[in-house]
């Protein structure tokens, strides 16, 4: 039940407890635990709403910054990303794999203000070695949904 919840919600949080109940063929009071249970277990972290800001009148810019860091002994990587997530200008922060360790997304007003997050906060950060900035231009697809109009070509196909 609870990855019928989790799949439910993930694509739709404004469904209500007795439309998930009926969808899964539960009972609304046990939807209501499981989903209580989950967001007290963390497993439920928020609810969010995804919006498309270039149809806005926006003046936010994003980047995503790769880190390098040097892993503390006992704690490796997470002591750094917990240090990292507390400024207000960071929005999100991944372990990776590759060439970087992390993957930190920061929203500015400007690309000077996020290049001046990055010269005098996060790149002076002990353990820190590098970074390298990208700013993103436009967003076609998040979180599984396009942000662009989908036009189907409407021409019929004539075959001889």
């Amino acid at each position: 039940m609870r990855k019928e919840i989790l799949k439910l919600i993930e694509n739709n949080s404004k469904l209500s407890v007795e439309d998930i109940a009926i969808m899964i063929g539960a009972t609304k009071e046990a939807v209501e635990a499981e989903i209580a249970a989950m967001e007290a277990d963390k497993v439920i972290c928020g609810y969010t709403t995804l919006i498309n800001w270039d149809k806005v009148d926006n003046d936010i810019v994003m980047a995503l910054i790769e880190v390098k860091v040097t892993p503390q002994r006992g704690d490796g990587f997470d002591e750094i990303a917990k240090k990292i997530h507390r400024f207000d200008e960071v929005d999100t922060v991944y372990l990776m794999s590759g060439g970087y360790d992390l993957t930190v997304i920061v929203n500015g007003h400007s690309m000077k203000e996020v290049a001046g997050f990055v010269s005098r906060k996060l790149a002076t950060m002990d353990y820190v070695e590098s970074t390298s900035t990208h700013f993103l231009l436009k967003k076609y697809k998040e979180h599984g949904i396009s942000l662009e109009e989908v036009h189907e070509d409407e021409r019929m196909l004539i075959t001889p």
